[in-house]
């Protein structure tokens, strides 16, 4: 099944996931393989390795709503503690360079399994991106 939920499909091509730490957060996901995923689900949120990312990726899972964002492996990850990253109800999501983990070099938001918005800093990933999706519109182009 092709769905841009499904992190398989979404980063399997176009991007080394091996060049980032990953703050997952708000996560709510669909198994299908019931694997054991290494995400701490009793957490409010987690920081992953890239080879623990990479698990995560080949695991058949759908992401129904979640922040996932990627951070320069050299770097701690920036955001409140008291105010993580979340989905429901957050408007700031929407908005294009609202980023919820503020050194995150690009972020993705699952909202609701139906819409899979993602943010880049980093305009060379965001060229890569779009050439691989060409579906993909940009965030202040999108009307509900």
């Amino acid at each position: 099944m092709y769905c841009h939920t499904n992190l398989n499909n979404l980063l399997n091509s176009w991007i080394d996931i091996s060049e980032f730490e990953w703050i997952l957060s708000d996560l709510d996901v669909i198994n299908f393989t019931k694997k054991k995923l290494p995400i701490d689900f009793n957490k409010s949120f987690s920081v992953i390795t890239s080879d623990d990312f990479k698990k995560i990726i080949e695991t058949d899972i759908q992401i129904v709503w979640g922040v996932i964002s990627a951070i320069n492996k050299s770097e701690n990850p920036k955001f409140d503690k008291n105010n993580l990253p979340f989905v429901e109800g957050n408007d700031n999501i929407w908005i294009n360079d609202n980023f919820q983990v503020e050194n995150a070099i690009f972020e993705i938001t699952a909202w609701d399994s139906s819409y899979t918005i993602i943010k880049f800093k980093d305009s060379e990933l965001s060229k890569k991106f779009k050439l691989y999706f060409d579906e993909a519109i940009e965030l202040d182009k999108y009307k509900f």
